[in-house]
């Protein structure tokens, strides 16, 4: 989701290569996110491959946009946590 965000349309192969993954683990993955409607994939055909390509939905931007910042207050959270005295 953090590679699909700051982008329009993604390649399959930048993405996978961007996280690390193999082609059917991202394959599964985007499928998911498909089905619950955060991401929209695309396929197409140019004269030497088949290309596929995957984009969020709103929705899907929505939800990683929440999730950022529920990890931005955790993160905040720990910091807080670290800066209090020790208890004596």
């Amino acid at each position: 989701m953090a590679v699909l965000a700051p982008a329009d349309w993604v390649d399959f192969g930048f993405l996978r290569d961007s996280i690390g993954t193999s082609d059917s683990a991202l394959s599964k993955q985007l499928s998911a996110l498909a089905g619950a409607g955060y991401v929209i994939v695309r396929k197409s055909q140019d004269k030497r491959a088949r290309r596929t390509y995957a984009r969020l939905t709103p929705q899907g931007r929505e939800a990683f946009v929440r999730h950022a910042a529920a990890l931005e207050r955790i993160v905040l959270l720990a910091r807080t946590v670290d800066e209090q005295p020790a208890a004596e």
